[in-house]
């Protein structure tokens, strides 16, 4: 028995324990498979990237996240308009297309748009029928020198620009902040009352109100 205030002792030892552990013996044999069934892809789509699609360039979700980059599902059709590519081209190339995706900002859709871009001056397009190549087929010279892409598909370059220190000056020490998120809130909460009461009234700016 334990001294003092404690837990009584009421261990449970009598557990056929061995039969429930979990070993991991096969995990150099999954390694291999993997590593096999890599291969069998990138040679069955040769002489494609062994990456598979081009994808966007887009931000995480979340206020906590959205710093990072990442690869997105598709490109949106207006990505697609801007660089004058064809949906059903698009997925006839290589390119991930995803119709349900919107652009927030002009600024993500140009990055986008720039990346189809630079896909498309080093694509080298093999023609359906070689007795009668269409335009913008490559010769046979070009599908001679024709390699397969093993790494990543024109991998994300995320440039972070960083802020040199500096003194606080003067103006920025008299910033209230936590003042001006308490007004920005309550401007908020009580917007649709005092736009009422202005129009009750008569006046033409709620703000005043």
């Amino acid at each position: 028995m334990g001294k003092g205030n404690n837990i009584i002792p009421n261990g449970h030892f009598h557990k056929d324990w061995q039969k429930r552990v979990k070993t991991w013996f096969n995990q150099p044999a999954r390694k291999e498979r993997r590593r096999i069934a890599r291969r069998n892809k990138a040679l069955a789509i040769a002489p494609r990237p062994a990456a598979g699609r081009l994808r966007p360039q887009v931000r995480c979700q979340t206020f906590k996240y959205n710093t990072r980059l990442r690869q997105g599902r598709g490109f949106s059709l207006d990505e697609l308009r801007a660089a004058g590519i064809n949906k059903r081209y698009a997925r006839s190339i290589g390119i991930a297309v995803d119709v349900r995706r919107r652009n927030k900002s002009v600024e993500s859709l140009q990055l986008n748009v720039q990346r189809l871009k630079e896909y498309q001056g080093k694509l080298i397009l093999f023609p359906k029928r070689l007795s009668k190549p269409a335009k913008g087929d490559a010769t046979e010279e070009e599908m001679k020198l024709a390699t397969q892409l093993k790494g990543k598909l024109l991998p994300l370059v995320e440039v972070r620009k960083p802020e040199k220190a500096r003194a606080i000056t003067e103006e920025e020490r008299k910033v209230k902040c936590y003042d001006r998120l308490r007004q920005a809130r309550a401007h908020q909460r009580l917007a649709g009352k005092r736009a009422k009461k202005a129009k009750e009234a008569g006046g033409d700016d709620p703000g005043k109100a």
